[in-house]
């Protein structure tokens, strides 16, 4: 008889449990986050009647894996310039809320008689909400398209990157007896500096690094090539001393900027679920009931404080940020629950040995019991708000509608914040570029210089000469550089900056002179520095419209083409899609998933026009596109179908294919080559082939090899108008049609 090692007899019995109590949890309609836990704790040493995970040690190293499976995963549905796009009312709010509860639990803790990693833990425990949990409710209650939702899900963005720098800051508190508050502040400008880093390197080399090799890439090339990304960023991040999680999440940032990033999310989908569901169980088997018994009123205690916290500082944060009562109380009882990441760091306590017994057991039965509350919250939301409304006396009304006015009056017209919108982010990168050039000079060349020149003192004249070679397109990315393309459009309308140039360039200038002047008392006396800055000043002077301004214009020019290559490919903006058609109403994007039963059946059989609303005006099967599909057509596994309608209409078709196992992305997208269609109207005229004939008659769809989406006529809007509707004389047609193929003239 084979004697199989306990890590596989350990693995195998894991992941059955798991998938057993995934399925009833799944027929209970209740979170599979729940039944991972469950099946964790019936497979620990606290329920003896049932066999025991042998070696726990080498579970703990898989759930390790599994953390950093899901950060990545969670990276690849992040970006970067998502980050940017929420919004400052729903950064302060995450910022304000998370700030609040970690003070609130902290308190809490102190007061409970907890030392103070445990209180800090605490707090950071209960800051983080579970996107998984809300999500999944907003799904089930149909809540999608809720103007509140949108806040929420900015909310649930920012939170995501503050979590990051809480298990940093964790980490290095837990790790020196002797912490101080200077420490903290240059811990988290060392982690912010580190990922502008990473995020600058990562843009320029990862895209050209995809684009040689896009031809080669199937799904398992794919999955190799970003698990490999990954683990070398985790390696990467490790080694300058950070946690591997933060490693993981930053390259899944990256690689989601990328055209490749949503296939690597798709092929990456059951590895980070197998690692996740074992990461979870690996939770669960922390439970000890007996501290839950003996605790039952903590429990209770906590789960009230996380409830009422939560709304409190998220309804405050809101408010303080020009949202609206209304908005502000829904975003509050939407966020009242910890979930993934509250394990996340509770687990970080556990093997830095920093925490005590009980923090962890109490965060899952916390988790455990606000998971069950959350959708009765989001469900009570509105009748709750209407009646605490119907309290509220009449001059708090009056007051927060004043302030929420004044504050929506203010908000952009600042010039501080002109600035920052068109200079502060190219500056805060060209800044973060020669800091990194001095340290990697600093720290390694400059030592390997002296070793090869053996000591000579001409080895730190040319390690200076190097450094300032390469570091110079950045000096003058941060003195001459113009403002972002995007802000350009705003000057011309606003005139504000052009007032504001003088004042500018000087402070600009005085930032590159002290860094000039850092880096070269790196390699140089403060006498003979100061010579060098007056002499470099000059040459650059002289020399910076010759090679330094092309070769930075190059740079600047390479990095804006990676970094908005995935959109120049989709059209990922709402505003892009509403702009698309003629009036108001927006394009759907939607995937069939391969179990759908809309699967091998027609578009005329399904007859979504009649029965939500909706027009199918595309379906792009792989690299193919069908623009204006008949009612023939039949629907593959897989096909993306491009709908357009009313909000109400896509929202109703959303409801549908969600109970029809089909996915949708978050917000209605478009997701086609802006070259792959175009946008074309026509007036029929008197003399017009197309008078008096049925859109089926006239043939404008194989004429145009597109679709009629639109018809004016005098005051009256037809939008997506039946193939038996008659063209009359002056009718105003709109047809989406294939750009290539489209060679149609009226």
């Amino acid at each position: 008889m084979h004697h199989l090692p306990h890590l596989i007899t350990d693995l195998g019995f894991i992941l059955m449990i798991a998938a057993l109590s995934t399925l009833l949890f799944k027929k209970l309609g209740q979170p599979q986050v729940l039944g991972y836990l469950i099946a964790g704790f019936l497979v620990s040493p606290h329920v003896p009647f049932l066999p025991t995970v042998t070696d726990q040690a080498n579970i703990q190293v898989w759930s390790e894996i599994g953390v950093i499976f899901l950060l990545f995963s969670l990276g690849l549905e992040f970006s970067f310039k998502k980050l940017f796009k929420v919004g400052g009312s729903a950064s302060f709010t995450a910022v304000f809320e998370v700030v609040f509860m970690v003070a609130l639990g902290y308190l809490v803790g102190r007061l409970l008689g907890w030392n103070n990693i445990d209180s800090l833990f605490f707090g950071g425990i209960l800051s983080i909400s579970s996107t998984t949990i809300i999500v999944r409710a907003f799904q089930e209650l149909g809540m999608k398209g809720k103007k509140f939702v949108e806040l929420v899900f900015g909310i649930l963005v920012v939170e995501d990157i503050v979590a990051i720098l809480l298990l940093v800051l964790l980490t290095a508190i837990a790790s020196s007896d002797t912490f101080s508050t200077a420490e903290l502040a240059f811990s988290g400008l060392r982690l912010l500096f580190y990922i502008a880093l990473w995020f600058v390197i990562g843009i320029f080399l990862i895209p050209i690094f995809l684009r040689k090799i896009r031809h080669l890439l199937e799904d398992e090339t794919m999955l190799l090539v970003s698990i490999g990304l990954c683990f070398m960023m985790v390696m990467i991040a490790a080694g300058v001393g950070f946690s591997p999680a933060l490693g993981a999440f930053v390259m899944g940032s990256l690689l989601a900027e990328t055209p490749e990033g949503h296939k690597m999310e798709h092929v990456l989908q059951p590895v980070k679920n197998l690692f996740a569901a074992i990461f979870f169980v690996s939770v669960g088997m922390m439970i000890d009931p007996k501290v839950l018994i003996e605790r039952w009123d903590l429990v209770i205690l906590v789960t009230l404080v996380t409830i009422v916290g939560k709304f409190v500082s998220t309804f405050l944060g809101a408010i303080l940020s020009g949202q609206g009562r209304k908005q502000s109380f829904q975003s509050g009882m939407s966020l009242a629950q910890i979930g993934e990441f509250s394990f996340i760091i509770a687990a970080l306590g556990v093997s830095l040995k920093v925490t005590s017994d009980f923090l962890y057991p109490l965060a899952i039965a916390v988790s455990a019991v606000t998971t069950f509350t959350t959708p009765y919250l989001i469900k009570v939301a509105d009748p709750l708000y209407r009646w605490v409304e119907s309290k509220l006396p009449e001059g708090v009304k009056r007051n927060l509608d004043q302030y929420q006015a004044s504050f929506n009056q203010a908000g952009e017209n600042k010039a501080g914040a002109l600035i920052m919108k068109t200079y502060g982010m190219k500056i805060l990168l060209n800044t973060v570029m020669v800091v990194a050039i001095m340290g990697a000079f600093k720290a390694v060349v400059n030592a390997e210089i002296q070793k090869y020149l053996q000591e000579s003192p001409w080895a730190s004249g040319i390690s200076l000469f190097v450094c300032l070679a390469i570091s110079a397109p950045f000096f003058w990315g941060i003195v001459m550089s113009g403002p972002s393309l995007r802000a350009q459009r705003e000057v011309e309308e606003l005139q504000k900056l052009r007032g504001l140039q003088a004042g500018l360039f000087v402070g600009r200038l005085v930032l590159a002179v002290i860094l000039l002047g850092a880096l070269i008392s790196q390699f140089a006396t403060l006498k003979v520095a100061s010579g060098v800055i007056v002499a470099v000043v000059g040459v650059a002077a002289l020399a910076g419209q010759l090679w330094v301004r092309h070769l930075y214009q190059f740079i600047e020019k390479n990095f804006q083409k990676n970094l908005t290559e995935k959109e120049r490919k989709e059209l990922v903006s709402s505003s892009v899609a509403k702009n698309f058609l003629p009036w108001e109403t927006t394009l759907g994007n939607y995937d069939i998933a391969s179990e759908c039963s809309l699967v091998g059946r027609t578009l005329r059989d399904l007859s979504f026009k009649e029965n939500y609303g909706v027009t199918v005006a595309a379906v792009f099967r792989g690299a193919k596109r069908y623009f204006a599909p008949d009612g023939e057509f039949v629907l593959w596994p897989h096909d993306k179908l491009i709908c357009f309608g009313s909000e109400e209409e896509l929202q109703s078709f959303h409801t549908f294919l969600e109970g029809e196992k089909a996915a949708q992305v978050p917000e209605p997208e478009m997701t086609t080559r802006q070259d792959d269609y175009k946008l074309s109207s026509f007036v029929v005229s008197d003399d017009s082939k197309f008078k008096d004939k049925t859109i089926r008659e006239s043939g404008i769809r194989e004429s145009y090899h597109g679709m009629v989406v639109g018809i004016e006529r005098g005051p009256q809007r037809i939008l997506g108008p039946r193939a038996s509707f008659t063209l009359r004389e002056n009718d105003l047609v709109w047809v989406v049609s294939d750009k290539k193929q489209s060679q149609a003239t009226v």
